[in-house]
């Protein structure tokens, strides 16, 4: 989740004006001198001495607002109530909502849907507990679990603060894949406790997607989930990051004409992505990958206080190389930025091997400019918006959870991973990819029943899957 830019969008002043005190057309040329364009004015409530005027007004960005609201408030008799934008507009009340998908109208309705007759339903599912999945909402449910420890560019906000980016995320489950989902935030930042929750609603769901939280935490908790339950369980910041950056490279090399057993990869912030990324990467055919962080590159022999970065230092920098990222990074054919802004420079990119391929996923600002590093990359992928090449979680996780639902399976593994990276790189065709084209869009209808069906058949491939969707059936079978 990227911090929000409003740049050229309108805002909603509601303001309270004693009329003995100022005017309308004091406000009005206020507004304007500030550079602020008016485009509709709604009066709310008006009596003798007051009035309640919502005033709506293109601005350029954020800060304009800012002080455009000031200067009103500085006027003599008029009161900023509040200001919002459509941003907070849509908001309001929440993002999602509950329907019943059976209407209640009569009391034979009542009688079907809850008492009396809900009891041999009841009493059905108590029997066969599999039944579960085909006569509750179980079967197309998700979970999307936070603490709100580590909101991407927001950092630790809390459970309620959180609630907006987890509604989000609901919102896309259903949007992009037809996936039920609710958010939970909980308010304990405890990992027995969350673990011991988690475990309590799970009958309800049938797939846990854990979200922003803080890392180590983040591995306990899904490593104990994943053992302890027996449906998926996918901490999206480390596994779909992974997932589209691998698919991204994949194409990358496509166009440089690289091989992913020669490459020379170096990742930047070995923390929960980074380490997931690194694992993919190595799992899909890499040799070569040093990871860098503060303390410079990790290296095998040197003990960490980290708890992963000891078992990370076994797997990677088979070279042994030492020093600061400026010094790890000359012949590299790969950068993976999950770090922090402006970390990596002109001169870095130069050290590259010929065609570098750059990944600066810091967000909302990239480890270098993309307009500085232009001149020296082949090919530059960010997590922003209004770049090319952007890399986002979106084009992982419903297509992910589509699949492991409708095959009824027990976990999200290694393979299941790879196979959604591949299948979206694929939506690219040969004669598509470019430079700039490397990854689909969000919005590219292909990617969720291409991630879905690759899903599906790993999972069956690795006896993950308990069920096959009635339309792959001709190729999988029951298990």
């Amino acid at each position: 989740m990227a911090i929000e830019s409003i740049s050229g969008t309108t805002i909603v002043f509601r303001l309270q004006l004693n009329k003995d005190e100022a005017s309308f057309g004091d406000i009005a040329s206020v507004i304007e001198g500030a550079g602020g364009d008016i485009v509709g004015i709604d009066v709310i409530s008006s009596n003798r001495s007051q009035t309640i005027r919502d005033v709506t007004v293109n601005v350029t960005d954020h800060r304009h607002s800012m002080q455009i609201g000031e200067t009103l408030d500085q006027i003599s008799g008029v009161r900023v109530v509040h200001e919002s934008d459509r941003t907070f507009l849509v908001h309001l009340g929440g993002k999602i909502e509950i329907q019943s998908k059976t209407p209640v109208k009569n009391r034979d309705d009542l009688s079907r849907v809850y008492t009396p007759g809900v009891a041999r339903v009841c009493n059905a599912i108590a029997e066969a507990p599999d039944k579960a999945y085909s006569l509750t909402i179980k079967r197309n449910m998700v979970a999307v679990i936070s603490d709100g420890t580590a909101v991407l560019g927001l950092g630790d906000i809390g459970p309620a603060a959180a609630m907006p980016v987890m509604e989000g995320k609901a919102m896309l489950f259903k949007e992009m894949a037809g996936v039920d989902a609710f958010p939970l935030c909980l308010d304990t930042k405890d990992p027995d406790e969350i673990v011991r929750i988690v475990k309590a609603v799970a009958p309800a769901f049938g797939g846990i997607n854990l979200e922003d939280i803080s890392s180590p935490r983040c591995f306990e908790i899904e490593q104990r989930l994943k053992e302890e339950l027996d449906i998926p369980v996918f901490h999206d910041d480390q596994h779909g990051t992974a997932v589209v950056i691998l698919a991204g490279l994949l194409n990358a090399l496509k166009v440089t004409g690289k091989r992913l057993e020669e490459i020379k990869v170096v990742v930047t912030g070995i923390g929960a992505a980074g380490i997931a990324c690194s694992k993919i990467l190595l799992s899909a055919g890499v040799r070569n990958l040093i990871g860098v962080d503060r303390e410079g590159a990790i290296r095998r022999g040197v003990r960490y206080d980290h708890p992963h970065w000891n078992e990370y230092a076994r797997m990677t920098n088979p070279n042994d190389e030492s020093g600061r990222l400026s010094d790890v990074i000359a012949g590299a054919d790969v950068f993976i930025g999950l770090s922090a802004p402006g970390i990596l420079t002109v001169d870095d990119v130069r050290k590259m091997a010929a065609d570098p391929i750059v990944f600066a996923m810091a967000n909302p600002t990239p480890e270098i400019d993309p307009e500085l590093a232009k001149p020296y990359v082949r090919i530059m992928a960010t997590g922003r918006s209004d770049k090319p090449n952007q890399i986002n979680n979106v084009l992982c996780f419903p297509g992910m959870f589509r699949g492991a639902l409708d095959c009824r399976a027990r976990e999200i593994n290694e393979a299941m991973k790879l196979a959604a990276a591949r299948a979206i790189a694929d939506v690219v065709g040969d004669e598509e990819l470019s430079d700039t084209y490397i990854i689909p869009s969000v919005f590219n209808q292909k990617v969720v029943e291409n991630v879905r069906k690759a899903v599906v058949r790993a999972a069956f491939s690795t006896g993950a899957a308990r069920k096959s969707p009635p339309d792959m059936q001709d190729n999988e079978s029951d298990q």
